[in-house]
């Protein structure tokens, strides 16, 4: 073929014996597996099958000699890499006898998502031609658009499946170029393609592109495209042949499964139902529609995260409650809907009902009509914005999840003129069957999370008083819901002589195992704390509790559902006496508390670490330390002093800083704390509490040695009754006559020397009788005939309680009597020394 003139000529079709004379060949079209895609008369008339006996079939019954795979995958090798191959090779013809022909190979091509090669074959003793009958006869017909391009670019053949494609009449084409006829930048590309192809002289295959066609200009369409050089006798490159297929099924298939693949990654990155939603309708606009809503049932939106409709409960309602969890809009301020986020909605299509919802397969309405009478009487406004804004066609997916309705997700276009289709159901299926599953897990862990807090916070004391000897303020903040519900924990524990005990912790994991976790050890705390026991040796039997615990989960077989049984917990254990402003603290694993003088200096004391709850076989150190009237004392859960952008020192001097600032409000200055080093949400619950220290003054304090002789038990009663009067408590003095009495007789008599009675006046009224003994008292039930065996329990008949506590020296007896009303006087100013 000789290239095009300049001046645009077309020049004569090429005669017989010329380069594309062939009339005579045997020509197919064979794919890389070897089946037959194109067969032409002239191979019907060498081999004598017909088109329809061999098109769609393999090639290898063709053959008369035995297959070779070596020398197959050899030739095939040589045609991908664009040079032909020709050789003798023996056929079968229809009638069995074998044929001697010479065989030419094209280099490869694609043919839609096919490679194929051009074969042609013909008696041995004829020349290789090729004339325009060939041309015309087989690739006139071939499924697939061709062309022949000069070195120009210019077209000097076409086929009619070409010329149906473009929308561009064969006459129009000839003789000029394809960026003259299709203006624009894949033109352009597609030209830049075939420069490089007679450059080279390498073939290029398979490129896809999105474009358009004057036979349908509002549409997008996509083809796949291949170009491969043409050579002459003297191996002259003199054009290009390209071929296109329109793929553009293909093409949007793979576009829609890109956008479902890209809707794993965009839609359910929170545990929150109405973010999920909104996520869901962002991603849609404008990938897919022009405008999303997404309206949920009610009890998915609510708190508790829980009572969504399940179908197998029963009929649907009439009108299902929704509301608009979500919406976008191509539009700026979504101005196509009737109904704002939050707001209450019972939208389904007409002529459609709640059934939709449990059938659970996605609406198409292809083509909306506003004026339909369904729409007009039914949804009157709705058909009005339809009008308004050109809402032409939409689906209406319900959202579903292992077995539990969720909601309706509305999918329209408007700015888009292309009406959805059913490949477009299949995605709106796919794309709110993921949300719907990210909306339940949301919808699910809304539920445990909130049942985690709202366990935790039961779990909590309500309020909390530290009477006379401290004022007290709390803060607990959970963790963020991605992080979970924690097991952070504090307490104040009134104890006898008007001592105080305090108590802080931190459980190890998250959720309701971490809330009820730390709700028994609460409660451990506060049983031992009942019992008198020194803050090492508290922590000591809540270490052998927490063991316990963990041998009880591996037993129950907890070790099926994690890698480990091990329930850890850090726990500071503190103890309060405002009589001597000592205060004596353990702690296991946890944060050391801070300390805030009254003049503003702040500090942490120096005290064991010891070793977290749950490891055993070690052991705990208390340490005791002095504090001034209105000290500050803090105790804290790690949560207020780690952040990812510092450390626990740096959090820990924080602390001090803002602590150092202190004002009167003790609840101002710890909601402020918390709000000034944890000013966003954490994945640590925070607990901190904050105590004012005060002292309990020498006049509401009375102590008399005992002298260990029972004769000195009335002058002790007397003395006690004129401290009575002194106090205005009159109306407790035959109480307290009666307690001190019985107390000190049972410690003269039994116990041993130094003996010491204290009279304490604080909340309540105090008595106290300390011995150097060890021998624990009991409570007896005396007989009638017994003389004796009776003052202890006529002790606990007349005190509101009464209990015993060791000490390094030995044990103090104790009773408490609660003080009317009208006697308290106001605290904690003191009153005046006897």
């Amino acid at each position: 073929m000789e290239p095009a003139r300049q001046d645009g000529a077309v020049p004569p079709a090429a005669g017989p014996g010329e380069l594309f004379d062939a009339s005579g060949d045997a020509t197919a079209v064979i794919s890389e597996h070897g089946v037959v895609v194109g067969w032409t008369r002239c191979a019907t008339a060498l081999l004598g099958y017909p088109e329809r006996e061999v098109v769609g079939r393999s090639a290898a019954p063709l053959l008369a000699v035995p297959e070779d795979p070596a020398r197959l995958a050899g030739i095939v090798e040589r045609c991908r890499t664009g040079n032909g191959w020709s050789g003798r090779i023996a056929v079968r013809h229809r009638d069995g006898r074998a044929l001697d022909v010479e065989l030419r190979v094209s280099a490869s091509f694609r043919v839609g998502a096919d490679t194929c090669f051009l074969v042609s074959a013909r008696d041995r003793h004829r020349q290789w031609t090729m004339g325009q009958s060939v041309l015309d006869d087989f690739l006139t017909r071939a499924p697939v658009g061709m062309a022949v391009m000069d070195r120009e670019l210019r077209y000097v053949w076409l086929n009619d499946t070409l010329e149906h494609l473009g929308g561009v009449p064969r006459e129009e084409r000839l003789g000029r170029r394809l960026s003259e006829l299709l203006p624009g930048l894949q033109a352009e590309a597609l030209e830049t393609l075939m420069r490089k192809v007679l450059a080279s002289g390498l073939p290029v295959t398979d490129y896809e592109y999105e474009g358009w066609s004057w036979a349908d200009p509002h549409r997008r369409r996509a083809y796949s495209t291949s170009f491969f050089p043409l050579v002459d006798a003297d191996a002259a490159i003199t054009g290009v042949c390209y071929m296109v297929q329109d793929v553009t099924e293909r093409w949007h298939a793979r576009q829609l499964l890109t956008l479902v693949n890209e809707a794993g990654t965009s839609i359910g990155r929170t545990l929150d139902v109405a973010a999920t939603a909104q996520e869901l309708a962002d991603f849609a606009v404008p990938r897919f529609a022009d405008f999303v809503v997404v309206d949920l049932l009610e009890p998915v939106l609510s708190t508790e995260g829980h009572g969504a409709w399940l179908p197998d409960a029963g009929p649907a309602p009439a009108r299902p409650v929704m509301r608009r969890a979500a919406m976008r809009s191509a539009r700026e301020g979504c101005p196509e809907a009737i109904a704002q986020v939050g707001d209450r909605v019972d939208f389904v299509p007409p002529p459609y009902d709640a059934n939709l919802l449990i059938d659970g397969e996605p609406l198409l309405i292809p083509v909306v009509d506003p004026a339909d009478e369904q729409w007009s009487t039914r949804e009157p406004l709705r058909a009005e914005r339809i009008r308004q804004y050109g809402l032409h066609s939409l689906i209406a997916a319900p959202m579903r999840a292992r077995n539990t309705v969720l909601g309706l997700t509305t999918f329209a276009r408007t700015l888009n003129p292309v009406s959805f289709g059913p490949d477009d159901v299949l995605v709106a299926r796919e794309l709110v069957a993921r949300a719907a599953v990210c909306v339940d897990n949301a919808r699910r862990y809304t539920r445990e999370h909130n049942a985690a807090v709202t366990l935790q916070r039961s779990l909590l004391p309500p309020a909390l008083t530290g009477g006379t000897a401290l004022d007290v303020a709390s803060t607990y903040l959970p963790a963020d819901p991605s992080g979970g519900v924690g097991g952070d924990w504090f307490d104040v524990i009134p104890l006898s002589g008007a001592r105080v005990g305090l108590a802080v912790g931190d459980v190890v994991g998250h959720g309701i195992t971490a809330a009820a976790s730390m709700g028994r050890l609460r409660t451990a705390v506060q049983t031992l704390a009942e019992m008198e026991m020194p803050p090492d040796e508290l922590l000591a039997h809540l270490d052998d509790l927490v063991l316990r615990l963990s041998d009880a989960e591996t037993a129950a077989g907890a070790a099926a559902r994690s890698t480990t049984t091990f329930v850890g917990a850090t726990c500071l254990y503190a103890v309060y006496d405002p009589v001597s402003r000592r205060c004596t603290m353990a702690r296991a694993g946890h944060p050391p508390p801070v300390v805030v003088t009254p003049d503003g200096e702040a500090g942490f004391p120096e005290i064991p670490a010891g070793p977290p709850l749950g490891l055993g076989g070690m052991s705990f150190e208390a340490a005791e330390i002095e504090l001034a009237e209105n000290s500050l004392l803090g105790l804290y859960t790690d949560g207020l002093i780690e952040g990812p952008d510092h450390d626990v020192e740096r959090g820990m001097a924080r602390l001090c800083a803002v602590l150092a600032r202190t004002g009167d409000d003790l609840d101002a200055l710890c909601a402020s704390t918390v709000r000034q080093l944890v000013p966003v949400p954490q994945p640590d619950d925070i607990a901190l509490l904050l105590t004012r220290t005060h002292v309990l003054g020498a006049g509401r304090v009375a102590s008399w040695e005992v002298p260990p002789d029972p004769a000195a038990v009335g002058d002790l009663r007397a003395r006690a009754t004129r401290q009575m009067r002194d106090w205005g408590l009159e109306e407790l003095v035959l109480t307290t006559e009666l307690v001190v009495s019985e107390l000190v007789t049972n410690a003269i008599r039994y116990a041993a020397p130094p003996i010491r009675l204290r009279l304490l006046r604080d909340a309540r009224l105090t008595c106290e009788v300390s011995d150097a003994s060890s021998t624990a008292p009991r409570l007896r039930h005396a007989r009638s005939t017994d003389e004796g065996g009776r003052g202890l329990f006529l002790v606990a008949q007349l005190a509101l309680r009464w209990g015993a506590r060791y000490t390094d020296q030995g044990k103090i007896i104790w009773a408490e009597q609660d003080i009317p009303e009208p006697l308290r006087d106001p605290l904690p100013d003191p009153l005046p020394d006897p």
